[in-house]
């Protein structure tokens, strides 16, 4: 399959990719947010570069009718693996995320993921709408509230409790499979493996996702970062991320899954 063009020159899709995820395979792309990049992080690794708004508030960002539209132009799916919800910001922000994973459904015959920041999770509509995806994957790249800031730069009201109890209350209700992403910037200290797997036993996630930065930040806002293409090879101002090597990745990833028995999947590193 093709990357997905718009199907309307006048705007941008609200589907995107395929694209090659290490995590779900070939996975069709669907931005609840559009043009404008909204979300309740600012993550200092965030592929789609600074975050144009950063806000807590949920509201309408794409009409339902443009996702029907958008992924009835794009078939057939037999390429594609599942369907993820992701894009331009934090998916769970979108008031219509439930009927977006039912149209996505619907159409592609498909298993639905969101990603999320998990800062969302306190809001008993947002636990409600994810309850109909196959998968949701939370963020957790935070082993402390200092960490939190430094990485993800959250909005004010955003704690790292808030998160770790939105979190606990979302696996208590959810059926799906839940899968806790982290973002593995640099080596961590015996300290916070320790801290960390002491969030992970409290959360009981189904699998654990270790990730590292595949690509170069971009610095101004492009809507291409929404998939993988090699933006590298677009002339825009970017910045170098560091990676840890693939031997202190896993052996990250050995520790946890000794303390947690809970199954342990890393990022390949190039």
């Amino acid at each position: 399959m093709s990357a997905i063009q718009s199907t309307k020159s006048s705007r941008c899709s609200s589907v995107y990719g395929p694209v090659k995820s290490w995590r779900f395979g070939n996975s069709l792309g669907i931005d609840p947010i559009g043009d404008v990049c909204t979300c309740s992080f600012n993550c200092v690794y965030c592929q789609l570069g600074q975050i144009q708004a950063h806000t807590t508030q949920r509201q309408i960002f794409v009409p339902t009718t443009q996702f029907f539209e958008d992924l009835q132009g794009f078939a057939p799916y037999d390429q594609v693996d599942v369907v993820t919800l992701s894009g331009s910001g934090e998916p769970t922000l979108a008031l219509n995320l439930e009927e977006i994973l039912a149209i996505a459904k619907q159409i592609t015959q498909r298993p639905t993921v969101v990603l999320t920041n998990s800062t969302s999770l306190r809001d008993t509509t947002v636990r409600h709408a994810l309850k109909s995806a196959d998968t949701v994957a939370v963020k957790l790249d935070a082993i402390s509230s200092n960490q939190l800031q430094r990485i993800n730069q959250p909005v004010a009201t955003i704690s790292l409790p808030h998160i770790l109890a939105g979190i606990e209350q979302f696996r208590g209700e959810y059926p799906g499979n839940l899968a806790i992403q982290t973002m593995v910037l640099s080596p961590w200290t015996t300290e916070m493996v320790e801290l960390y797997i002491q969030h992970i036993q409290r959360l009981h996630p189904d699998e654990i996702q270790l990730n590292v930065p595949t690509r170069s930040r971009v610095l101004v806002r492009q809507l291409d970062a929404r998939g993988n293409n090699p933006i590298e090879s677009v002339p825009h101002a970017m910045r170098q991320l560091k990676r840890i090597s693939v031997d202190i990745l896993k052996a990250l990833a050995d520790t946890i899954h000794y303390a947690t028995k809970i199954p342990v999947r890393c990022a390949p590193i190039n």
